[in-house]
């Protein structure tokens, strides 16, 4: 059994889109770990802010089978793939990390070069994984997080309902 966590986002229908990616995903994954949602600015293009998470998922199927099920998810809620890279997307689903793999695992690279630079993955990822060590480089999240400089990209939590329950909002830093 292996644990991945997984980034949500989306910026078009973002309510509507994150509930959809949820279901989904505990349809094919059982339980899952659920950090907060926040609201982001677009970051490298202009755009409506995403609603931005993370959620890790525990599973016996290889990675690349995974990852055709989330590209799956990602269509059936009408993302486009053959539009611009930095661009709206209704929901984008990307591995961050599987266990401690280091390398290129079924074409994904591991760990997600992204969760280093973007606190809309950092943040997130020290939420539910505070004492998790990344990888490459040996420190925790909850550690990466206190080092890195938020006011790059200033996050805001927000209230976001699944299933009749509240999502948990963070803990202040």
């Amino acid at each position: 059994m292996s644990r991945l966590y997984l980034s949500l986002g989306s910026n078009i229908n973002r309510y509507q889109n994150m509930t959809a990616a949820l279901d989904a995903l505990a349809d094919h994954y059982g339980e899952l770990l659920i950090s907060p949602v926040y609201e982001s600015a677009a970051v490298g293009f202009s755009g409506d802010a995403f609603l931005n998470n993370v959620v890790a998922i525990d599973t016996d199927l290889n990675l690349a089978a995974v990852a055709a099920q989330l590209k799956q998810i990602e269509a059936d809620n009408g993302r486009l793939r053959n539009g611009e890279k930095f661009s709206g997307r209704t929901l984008d689903i990307d591995i961050l990390t599987c266990d401690d793999w280091v390398g290129n695992f079924a074409g994904i690279e591991l760990p997600r070069e992204e969760i280093l630079y973007n606190a809309y993955v950092l943040k997130p990822l020290a939420d539910i994984a505070p004492l998790q060590c990344h990888p490459l480089v040996g420190r925790s999240y909850q550690q990466l997080w206190s080092e890195y400089d938020a006011s790059r990209q200033p996050l805001r939590a927000v209230e976001f309902r699944w299933h009749q329950r509240l999502l948990p909002l963070p803990e202040s830093d």
